[in-house]
């Protein structure tokens, strides 16, 4: 951005906190309804602010620390090799007496190095690696852990870390409670943003362009090709049992995704990519690059477009695009292909929620992109269950088979075909080691309550199929989101992080009016209201009717 505005700076994480919460409240608070629902809403919201920050400042910690340790590394060896040169034994030796300095048959004695080297080597495998040291075996590594400066700044990062996921998931708690009494809540005022139209439109826009501004100038991180490079080796057949567990380590979904690099912006690497001997290198950063933006682009417009169509009020729509993209989150993880593609799929499937086949070839592509989206199948099958159900499930189905033939096409075997498609389907055991986000800073020990907790996360999905009884399209968007936030909860791929998960959804639910007319019997098929023929609603009713308003 600095090439286009002359001394332009990118805003540091905390700083935009503070500023985008200042703005949300601005533009969204309702000042003259200060005990209003829409305010508790935003008050939630940036309540995740706080997590996020915590969460950043532990990840800058603990690569500090890998670099303190990699440091360490090189000056012992640097005093190593003078310690062995021929020349060097005079800085090595200093004024020892020459019966007393160190000749060949002699070495010198190694230099204490304050136990730097207990730990080091482990910090320095992790940067390389792009992971945080697992501390599965307390016993084993406590002792080491606490004898160099290096270790003892990692441990602090990974405190603050969690204390970053915990903030987290109590606001999670909280907002899943608000999520799940929407439903009860059929008094909905209308409460438009603060500014009109044309100024939402062009806050919108600018925020937009210059958030995409930071993915088109980010750098390329090797963190950042460990993905592709894997994924790269297992499709051309040269898998290794390094390169499978580094693709298992991302969870279930489709394994094609990894070839393209997610592209660091301002989050925590920040730092100058290495150069690349790889010759598709920069295909693969043009390639994420582009699906990036294009996915926040469908992001926007068709959070935009329900507020159009559906909810029949642009200003709505308009101010659900800009709180979205005013929030922290939107910011720090603009770039994060695996976080925006199956929102931006999930969003246009509630546009089409009136053509069930295109709705379910959307929720079946984001079922196949990150596998999760599969437990809103149990909602989705109720709210058709009157009307569209076949053809809802044939869309569902037909993308699904066209995620599998490109499978196909590109597999050598039989058995890696085999091991894609359980990938795909998630089909695999969860995992106890080698998790990140919340679990991944709990005992090996205590991890075992997370299969308590996948398993109240199934019967919830699939009792969404029974309540509510009568499924509208608030309904229908706001249990999205709360299946979709529910799912942080035992995600053990960075759970607690995947917000654009279900945040589009959320907003949607915050600013929707009263749905309970927009059920699958009475508008299935008519997407354009204006048609002849189609009716949006039973005449005589608007979306924010006279019983629903205060």
């Amino acid at each position: 951005m600095n090439q286009i505005l002359i001394h332009y700076e990118e805003i540091h994480p905390t700083t935009w906190a503070y500023v985008s919460s200042l703005m949300v409240i601005g533009l969204f608070f309702k000042f003259s309804r200060f005990w209003s629902v829409r305010n508790l809403d935003l008050g939630l919201l940036i309540l995740l602010a706080p997590g996020l920050l915590l969460i950043h400042f532990g990840q800058e910690v603990q690569k500090q620390a890998r670099q303190l340790a990699n440091s360490v590394e090189s000056d012992d060896a640097l005093i190593e090799s003078f310690a062995v040169d021929g020349p060097a034994l005079e800085l090595v030796t200093g004024d020892q007496p020459a019966s007393e300095r160190p000749t060949e048959e002699q070495p010198p004695e190694e230099i204490p190095d304050a136990g730097f080297q207990d730990l080091s080597s482990d910090l320095a495998e992790s940067a390389t690696e792009g992971a945080s040291v697992d501390v599965d075996d307390p016993n084993e590594t406590v002792a080491a852990t606490l004898s160099t400066p290096a270790s003892r700044e990692h441990l602090r990062g990974v405190s603050i870390e969690q204390q970053g996921f915990v903030w987290i998931f109590v606001a999670m708690a909280l907002i899943l409670w608000r999520l799940l009494i929407d439903p009860a809540m059929v008094r909905r005022p209308l409460l438009d943003p603060n500014l009109t139209l044309g100024g939402l439109t062009f806050v919108c826009c600018a925020l937009f362009v210059f958030l995409m501004a930071n993915v088109i100038t980010g750098e390329l991180t090797e963190d950042d090709l460990k993905g592709p490079r894997a994924a790269k080796r297992w499709l051309a057949g040269e898998e290794s049992e390094e390169s499978i567990e580094s693709l298992a380590s991302y969870g279930p979904g489709f394994p094609l995704l990894h070839l393209l690099p997610s592209i660091s912006t301002t989050w925590v690497h920040g730092g100058e990519a290495e150069a690349s001997q790889e010759q598709d290198r920069s295909r693969y950063v043009h390639a994420a690059k582009l699906m990036a933006i294009l996915s926040q682009l469908a992001i926007v417009l068709g959070i935009i477009v329900v507020g159009y169509r559906h909810f029949e009020n642009i200003r709505a729509g308009m101010g659900a695009a800009v709180l979205y993209l005013l929030l922290p989150y939107t910011a720090l993880m603009t770039e994060r292909l695996t976080h925006v593609l199956p929102a931006a799929l999930l969003i246009w499937a509630i546009v089409f929620y009136r053509r069930p086949e295109i709705a379910g070839g959307f929720l079946g592509f984001a079922i196949g992109v990150v596998y999760y989206p599969f437990f809103l199948l149990p909602l989705w099958i109720s709210f058709y269950w009157q009307k569209g159900l076949v053809r809802f499930l044939s869309g569902v189905v037909i993308s699904l088979c066209l995620i599998v033939t490109s499978l196909a096409l590109t597999t050598n075997d039989l058995v890696h075909f085999g091991d894609q498609l359980r990938q795909i389907l998630g089909l695999m055991i969860p995992r106890t080691r080698g998790l990140e986000g919340f679990w991944q800073g709990i005992d090996v020990a205590y991890r075992v309550y997370r299969f308590p907790v996948l398993a109240a996360f199934i019967i919830t999905s699939l009792a969404m199929a029974l309540w509510p009884a009568q499924k509208n399209l608030g309904t229908l968007i706001g249990c999205s989101a709360t299946v979709m936030l529910a799912t942080q909860y035992w995600h053990g791929d960075g759970g607690g992080m995947y917000m654009a998960w279900y945040m589009p959804l959320v907003l949607l639910t915050i600013f929707r009016p009263n749905l309970e007319d927009r059920v699958a019997l009475a508008v299935l098929g008519n997407f354009w209201p204006g048609r002849r023929g189609s009716t949006d609603r039973p005449k005589g009713r608007t979306a924010f009717d006279s019983s629903s308003n205060s």
